[in-house]
């Protein structure tokens, strides 16, 4: 299994072509030989000079045989048609399979001259046990390989008998030296396990003097490629993924405690801002945009699931969303229309633990008093206590820098920050009880535009935890410079999330009226919303999305651009369902409703949502509708009803619309109903723009709140 398991791995790595797991179905003959003699003359070209720095005997022993076959090969080939005319049946099966091993043989050596030293040692057991098993499968092929059918000279027949006879006294080695460094690194992640800090000389004797990783390049090297291996994790390999895990936070402390920042710094810094969307800062930030499994989104509120729970009828829903379904008299199944036997609610608590589990995989915030801690890894990168340990070491070095070091020190420090701050909540309580908001806030004004944007998005990543959104909020000048990065940062990824740290500040009530408060913050937000990338008008309409829920922000939203902006994003697929929600909730003040119904495209903006919009952009769209043809004068009125297609429109949202929407709609159909008979008393539109006392029979005008959208970490 153990082996199996590392030859996937390295076929997910390598992508390897398909030649290392079928056998050749047209070659046969002196075709056959001659790709034979190919294969194997190349991975003895390729390997035989390469310095193994672990698995060197499995490596050089299995060369070696390779080295007979490319004579037996060779041989053939340059023995004419003769040979290759005649094998017989056996003899090119086994030279098939003869083809399979050598291409496996070829991967395993690229793996272990390419891979890290570090994974290849926590890995040292499991591929000796693979190159053990290849030696076997050669001695297997060996046994049953009709020699005298290939016509071979004596003395290459003897190197083939020689090899056939030392493959079966083959025996599994495993080099006791790489094992003591393998329990060597164990020791370290034991001692952060305990509490105790590894003593800095041993810790440079064994990175720098056994491993020879001397410098930072290769060992944030050696970081990536274990991050690459919690990401790929099979499940099925040893060490799993939370240990794997505690062994990036050790080496990530030991890059910084062994190499400073200095020369690291110095790579990032970047003369031509041109050049910096091709780095990995922007290649990260590019992927950032993450779709919820259907698996785990409730029916009912197409939101995820906080505390899932199974009905009667083996449906799962979530327990907030059904227990208002049925309190509100409803005795069936909402997706399959069953009668509910009962309302017994049964946790889902396999899939309550995977929600979670994909929640912290995937950096997003979660109800944690909902969500119970599961009580198995389901194989992902859980924070172990060496793990945290370490990593809560990093810190301190990295705040250290971030207050006294060079310029390219605190890009360097802002930059893992950020990185720390991207997964676990541990890791962003620890980061800012330490103090990094302060000196994150002071590189928020940095000339330096990576250290800008580094900045802003660690702010961004520390403000998913609630707690650290108060101790933004509270620090001196924050909320202004992050503002100041949205107006005029030096890069399009730093404006970017600039605003993506807003839609995350905003999402506590109190703070909203502040945020938009500050000079040029809203206007800023509707010129991304403009003009910006889809992922920056994404932040820029959830971000004014979140700033219009709060009533006294109203005039402000009018005054500074912010209601064009998301009737023009109407329009805009991507982004049309939140700015649908937010000009819902300010059609509901008077001002709000004038605003948007002065504007020229937001019938027709909302009448397209309500025909090919989200079930939660339709709602929003039709509520927005209906308020307008209260609020917003008769002339909007009329220009609502006599909209062509509104009818129809109307009628399909009564049979197919959510239940909030199917009610909007009737009371839309209501005020359509009156104008038109008003219209046919009168000769004109028979609509007052006062309503009713009741409000078309107690109808209220909410919109689907809140939003499912989740902050991304960059």
């Amino acid at each position: 299994m153990a082996s199996a398991a590392i030859f996937s791995s390295l076929r997910r790595r390598r992508s390897p072509s398909l030649e290392a797991f079928l056998a050749p179905v047209n070659l046969t003959g002196i075709a056959l030989v001659q790709t034979l003699a190919s294969i194997s003359s190349e991975v003895v070209s390729c390997f035989s000079g390469v310095h193994f720095f672990f698995q060197r005997r499995n490596a050089r022993s299995l060369i070696r045989k390779i080295e007979v076959f490319v004579v037996m090969f060779e041989f053939l080939s340059d023995s004419g048609s003769g040979p290759g005319r005649v094998l017989s049946h056996t003899a090119v099966l086994c030279l098939k399979e003869l083809y399979l091993l050598l291409y496996r043989s070829k991967i395993l050596l690229d793996y272990c001259a390419q891979s890290s030293k570090l994974w290849l040692l926590l890995q040292n057991p499991s591929i000796s046990g693979y190159f053990h098993d290849l030696d076997q499968e050669i001695s297997t092929l060996l046994d049953v390989i009709p020699v005298n059918d290939l016509g071979l000279s004596d003395d290459i027949r003897e190197q083939i008998e020689l090899l056939q006879k030392q493959s079966r006294n083959t025996k599994l080695h495993v080099d006791e030296n790489d094992e003591a460094l393998r329990d060597r690194f164990y020791s370290f992640l034991d001692e952060f396990e305990n509490g105790r800090m590894p003593d800095s000389s041993e810790l440079r004797s064994f990175f720098v003097e056994k491993l020879g990783i001397a410098d930072s390049k290769r060992c944030r090297a050696e970081i990536e490629f274990l991050d690459e291996q919690i990401v790929n994790h099979d499940g099925d390999m040893e060490p799993t993924g939370s240990v794997i895990n505690g062994f990036v936070a050790i080496t990530r402390y030991c890059r910084f405690l062994l190499f400073g920042f200095e020369e690291d710094g110095l790579e990032w810094r970047i003369e031509n801002p041109k050049k910096l969307r091709k780095g990995v800062i922007a290649q990260e930030i590019g992927d950032t945009f993450i779709t919820i499994p259907k698996d785990f989104v409730c029916p009912i509120s197409l939101d995820l699931m906080r505390d899932p729970v199974i009905v009667s009828t083996g449906q799962t829903y979530d327990r907030n969303s059904i227990v208002r379904w049925i309190e509100e008299g409803h005795c069936t199944c909402p997706k399959t229309g069953q009668v509910l036997i009962d309302s017994r609610l049964v946790p889902n608590r396999a899939l309550k633990n995977l929600i979670l589990q994909w929640c912290m995989a995937s950096g997003i915030s979660h109800d944690s008093e909902i969500i119970e801690t599961p009580t198995e890894p389901f194989g992902l990168a859980l924070p172990t206590k060496a793990a945290v340990e370490a990593n809560k070491a990093t810190v301190l070095i990295l705040i250290q820098n971030l207050a006294n070091g060079s310029e390219a020190a605190q890009t360097v420090a802002a930059r893992e920050i950020r990185l720390l701050a991207k997964t676990g909540k541990e890791n962003r309580s620890y980061i800012a009880e330490a103090g990094a908001i302060p000196h994150l806030c002071r590189l928020l004004k940095s000339q330096n535009p990576i250290a800008q944007e580094n900045s802003v998005t660690a702010m961004l990543n520390l403000s998913i935890y609630e707690k650290n959104k108060r101790r933004i909020m509270e620090e001196e000048n924050c909320l202004e410079s992050i503002v100041c990065v949205l107006i005029s940062g030096l890069t399009t990824e730093a404006q970017e999330n600039a605003a993506a740290t807003l839609f995350s500040l905003s999402a506590v009530h109190d703070y909203k009226k502040r945020i938009a408060g500050v000079e040029g913050c809203i206007e800023a937000l509707a010129l991304l919303l403009k003009n910006g990338t889809p992922r920056g008008k994404k932040d820029a309409v959830t971000a004014l999305y979140n700033i219009s829920t709060h009533v006294e922000n109203c005039s402000r939203m009018v005054e500074s651009g912010g209601v064009a902006a998301l009737v023009v994003a109407l329009s805009n697929e991507g982004v049309a369902e939140e700015a649908a929600g937010a000009l819902a909730l300010m059609v509901r003040q008077p001002l709000g409703a004038r605003a948007i119904g002065r504007e020229e495209s937001a019938v027709t903006g909302l009448i397209a949502m309500m025909r090919c919009g989200t079930p939660r952009g339709k709602e929003n769209a039709v509520a927005a509708l209906l308020e307008l043809c209260r609020s917003g004068g008769a002339a909007v009125a009329e220009k609502v009803v006599r909209a062509p297609a509104l009818a129809g429109l109307i009628q399909t949202l009564l049979f197919t619309g959510t239940k909030r929407a199917r009610r909007k709609a009737a009371s839309l159909a209501r005020v359509f109903q009156r104008c038109e008979n008003g219209a046919l008393r009168s000769g004109g539109l028979g609509f007052s723009g006062n309503s009713n006392g009741n409000r078309d029979g107690g109808f209220t005008t909410d919109v689907s709140v809140p939003i499912s959208i989740s902050v991304p970490v960059l």
